[in-house]
């Protein structure tokens, strides 16, 4: 398994994870409760795109 195989699997996972707290949130009816899922499900998003541009070789579309 390359590199890049193993870091496009972990971004995957993370992209999931952030998924599940995103439905989490949409089912939860306390609003703090819902705020903290969704914040986050926003920073794993984030991570997920940084393990993901690492991955690509670095190359950064902005």
């Amino acid at each position: 398994m390359s590199v890049a195989d193993e870091t496009g699997g972990r971004a995957e996972r993370i992209r999931a994870k952030a998924e599940e707290l995103k439905e989490a949130a949409a089912r939860v009816s306390d609003p703090q409760e819902r705020r903290r899922l969704e914040d986050k499900a926003r920073r794993l998003q984030e991570r997920s795109d940084q393990v993901s541009a690492k991955g690509d070789g670095g190359t950064n579309p902005l």
